[in-house]
């Protein structure tokens, strides 16, 4: 139907910050488009609000943060990431507000990117499955330091830092949104997206479920890829600031 298919998303940007709550969030898809874009030239930087410590129950937080961080930082590596920075919010505990948007907007006057991207960070995921709180929290305030980061009069201490004023974001690109609107054809760069997300070892071996991100990434890059007319691509919803 004509209403299901995508246009395909804007690449004509150079530099990308991606920023999302926890290790593996962007490895459900988004990394795919990610190791397409390298390949092609651009940077991209990760940024993380938490170290993902709260991830698995059956070990401590202390050990959870180092594992999951080697395990992001060799993630973002496989898709052509060299820069992966954390913030150190607690995972599972992190709050909307001014502090996190000024280090948001810290980062983005830092980077200077022209593109961002996050994943969904709506109330629930499509088919009703109530989304993560740190998700939406985190997705809504990139959104708003991405605006932030232009303004020299909001948090005017970032000048003192030497940090100018950043008005280059052009385009949000939002993972996983129910209300998709566009898509970046990945071809051959799906295969490094599964292998960034099958780096995410002990996370999975300890989630007590069966679960093959290589299925997982395939079947839905053929669904999406069909609905923009290639083979493989990950959906996004195109925000622009």
């Amino acid at each position: 139907m004509a209403e299901d298919k995508l246009e395909h998303v804007p690449e004509d940007w150079q530099r990308g910050l991606a920023i999302v709550a926890h290790p593996d969030d962007l490895e459900y898809g988004a990394s795919s488009a990610i190791a397409k874009w390298t390949a092609a030239g651009k940077e991209v930087v990760y940024v993380l609000a938490s170290r993902g410590e709260a991830g698995i129950g059956a070990w401590p937080p202390e050990r959870t943060a180092a594992v999951r961080e080697a395990e992001e930082r060799e993630s973002a590596r496989l898709v052509g990431v060299e820069t992966v920075e954390f913030l150190d919010y607690r995972d599972g505990m992190i709050e909307y507000g001014l502090p996190l948007r000024r280090d948001l907007a810290r980062a983005i006057r830092r980077h200077r990117p022209e593109a961002i991207v996050t994943i969904h960070f709506g109330l629930a995921w499509a088919g009703g499955a109530l989304n993560q709180a740190d998700h939406r929290t985190v997705g809504l305030a990139a959104c708003d330091a991405a605006r932030d980061a232009g303004n020299r009069w909001i948090f005017p201490d970032l000048l003192a830092e030497g940090l100018e004023p950043w008005g280059g974001v052009r385009h949000v690109f939002v993972h996983a949104a129910p209300a998709s609107t566009h898509a970046c054809d990945v071809g051959e760069a799906l295969e490094r997206g599964i292998a960034s997300l099958q780096a995410h070892r002990a996370y999975f071996e300890n989630l007590g479920a069966e679960f093959d991100p290589e299925t997982f990434l395939r079947q839905g890059a053929t669904e999406v890829g069909a609905r923009l007319g290639c083979e493989y691509a990950v959906a996004f919803q195109l925000l622009s600031v």
